[in-house]
């Protein structure tokens, strides 16, 4: 099958759209597929393009069986309304034109979101080269930025809540990752059999990276001795980090407890603000870490921060580091409402609590650090159930098996 893949962000970038594409789409190739995937050129989420890729307008690589056609995108650090609209629709308006006029016609078209945009080039995209759409729902847009209160125009987000609407009627087929999704689909009024779940999992390469040893990570950052909580991600506005700064500030006293956060991101600059303003000691921040490296920061950390603001819209997702943390035998606080509380809860690798909860976030560490035999059982629990029902590779077989049923 010829697969044309729209995704803004692809590695070396970081994050759940570049890390769930580049594996399905590897996976895909591997299987013999024909693998094109239209991305941008890696800027985020700092908004500086990396330096290899720096004077550049439109790129060919090709990885592991996939080939990539980068194109241009007006760079901008994921933060602030006005120029990440730009950002978005500078790779509209590329991927489209620069997609249509280089690329060969493919069998099937998928265009994934978030952004909101690059699954609209890729309806387009689909309509040019007079092939099936296929859209990848990885959070629901715009409902999430209405309730982040990103969006407030009223005219806006109903022009934009109609080409959502497009999007899904165009569609032949609507992949969600969550199954909490389905739901609002059908109340939109899309058919059942539109609708396949193919959730985010673990990719057994991944977690299998070579890294230093949770020992070396820890006393090259000074936490030896320390039990060490850690938030590793995108330090953005979705993310209620400021409740983690608010419990490690009730909690300077106690000198064994060393609070990590591990990214960047638009409110990455706001959170250390607010850590200098307080002054806890207990805090460190870090850059982003190649992906690779991840496992073992996972390793090296007691526990593991999963955490999301308190709003309905969170109550549907699937955040991918859940995966990640359950393969790398982290136990988990999750402080996410919803499907993914639920996940935690069936597979018992972690704890879960109220968004937004600092009072709640204290009580679990403390929980926690006070019974390592709860921790062992949490790793070796997240371990086998991640392995066992979210292995990417079936994963990605069974959207391949979703695409050839409806093409």
């Amino acid at each position: 099958m010829k697969i044309l893949f729209l995704c803004q962000y692809f590695p070396p970038e970081m994050g759940a759209p570049a890390a769930r594409t580049w594996e399905h789409t590897r996976h895909w190739a591997s299987k013999g597929h024909d693998v094109t995937v239209v991305t941008g050129f890696p800027n985020h989420p700092t908004g500086i393009i990396r330096p290899e890729y720096r004077g550049m307008y439109v790129r060919r690589e090709w990885v592991e069986g996939v080939s990539l056609l980068r194109t241009w995108v007006y760079c901008a650090a994921n933060k602030g309304f006005f120029r990440r609209v730009l950002n978005f629709l500078s790779f509209f308006f590329s991927s489209l034109l620069l997609g249509g006029l280089m690329l060969p016609r493919p069998e099937v078209v998928i265009g994934t979101s978030p952004q909101f945009f690059c699954a609209v080039a890729a309806w387009l995209l689909s309509w040019w080269k007079r092939v099936p759409f296929v859209f990848e729902v990885r959070d629901i847009w715009p409902l999430s930025a209405i309730e982040l209160g990103a969006i407030t125009n009223r005219w806006l987000i109903s022009i934009l809540e109609a080409i959502e609407l497009h999007l899904y009627r165009q569609s032949r087929a609507i992949v969600i990752v969550a199954e909490s999704t389905r739901p609002y689909l059908l109340a939109r009024g899309i058919p059942a059999e539109k609708i396949v779940l193919i959730p985010n999992g673990l990719d057994d390469r991944f977690i299998e990276s070579p890294t230093d040893s949770p020992e070396t990570i820890r006393e090259r950052l000074g936490l030896k001795d320390k039990f060490v909580v850690s938030y590793i991600g995108t330090l953005g506005m979705s993310h209620a980090l400021e409740t983690m700064i608010e419990a490690a500030t009730a909690m300077r006293d106690d000198a064994g407890i060393h609070f990590l956060l591990i990214g960047e991101g638009a409110e990455k600059a706001q959170l250390m603000a607010m850590a200098a303003e307080r002054q806890p000691g207990n805090i460190t921040f870090l850059p982003e870490q190649p992906r690779e490296s991840l496992p073992g920061f996972y390793r090296a950390s007691d526990l593991g921060i999963v955490s999301l603001k308190n709003l309905p819209v969170f109550t549907k997702v699937l955040p991918s580091k859940l995966f990640e943390l359950m393969g790398a035998g982290c136990p988990i606080v999750c402080s996410v409402a919803g499907e993914a509380a639920q996940l935690v809860d069936r597979s018992g690798a972690g704890i879960c609590i109220a968004p937004e909860n600092e009072a709640a976030l204290r009580e679990a560490i403390n929980t926690m650090r006070n019974d390592p035999t709860r921790r062992r059982e949490m790793a070796r629990a997240g371990r086998e159930f991640v392995r066992a029902h979210y292995a990417r590779s079936v994963l990605a077989d069974r959207y391949l098996e979703a695409l050839c049923e409806r093409i």
